[in-house]
């Protein structure tokens, strides 16, 4: 395996994999990896010929408030754990080669970037849109890998894609989780002991869901009420939001139908977690 930190260097390697004939798969990350983000690097290896994981903390994508310089960095460990999951190359560069002085443009996708996650973190999904093709354009892979945990993105990158004729196809790859059920997450490792545990409270609640769902419930304010009573039970957690939407354009559903989907963040302790599932009903 190898890493490059130049996105010349990459670009060279990558044209002698390209004139060989061989897919190029492609796994962003910003590094912390977890099993999660090594199921991705393994479902790549399946489909593709080379696979190529970045990792970088993209600064654009986080607000003045958030925890940009706090966020784990430890390449040599990521590298590591890359190599044993078959990753060919590594591209982790300075945000200064990603965003050089004078940088000035900048990716939107409208609509779909504001509800969720977006309403409150406004500029988020613009930093998102902005790196992935960046890196859509340094790497220009055939296929690129996204957890199905970060729900939001992947519909935004879908439409991204589509829209701007992007020319590769998004593989979508189930939520990891770890044996309580909580989502496998970088952000876990700010949690105490004690918040670990209540952080469960995630997951519980979205099970619930499900199960009310299954015997028969369809209004999505009931729905979301019970969930709400059961996170609020959880001294430790803060809900950030808990929503049910349509999966395609991620607007509010009053009564269930279709494909659909359950999502909450939770802040508890230092952490904001999100989480979510997705049902299909007829």
């Amino acid at each position: 395996m190898e890493i490059f930190n130049k996105i010349e260097e990459l670009g060279s390697y990558l044209f002698d994999k390209r004139a060989q004939g061989k897919s190029i798969g492609l796994v962003p990350t910003m590094g912390a990896l977890h099993q999660g983000h090594l199921s991705l690097m393994r479902e790549a290896r399946r489909q593709c010929d080379v696979v190529v994981a970045s990792v970088f903390v993209n600064p654009t994508q986080f607000g003045p408030e958030e925890d940009y310089s706090k966020y784990p960095r430890v390449l040599d460990r990521d590298a590591s754990l890359a190599r044993e999951v078959g990753v060919d190359a590594i591209f982790a560069p300075s945000p200064a080669d990603m965003y050089p002085k004078g940088y000035r443009t900048y990716v939107s996708v409208e609509g779909i970037t504001e509800k969720l996650c977006g309403r409150s973190r406004p500029g988020h999904f613009r930093g998102v849109t902005t790196v992935v093709t960046k890196l859509f354009n340094i790497v220009r892979p055939d296929k690129a890998f996204f957890g199905q945990k970060d729900a939001q993105q992947l519909v935004v990158i879908k439409r991204m894609v589509e829209d701007l004729n992007m020319g590769l196809q998004i593989v979508p790859v189930p939520i990891v989780r770890e044996s309580d059920g909580l989502a496998m997450s970088s952000r876990n490792s700010y949690l105490n002991t004690q918040e670990r545990k209540a952080a469960t409270v995630l997951f519980r609640a979205l099970k619930s869901a499900e199960s009310i769902i299954d015997n028969g419930e369809r209004d999505a304010s009931t729905i979301i009420s019970e969930m709400e009573k059961m996170i609020s039970s959880e001294p430790l957690a803060t809900i950030d939001y808990i929503s049910i939407v349509d999966l395609e354009d991620l607007e509010d559903v009053e009564t269930l139908e279709g494909k659909i989907l359950i999502a909450l963040a939770v802040r508890i302790g230092k952490a904001r977690l999100i989480d979510n599932i997705i049902k299909e009903l007829l």
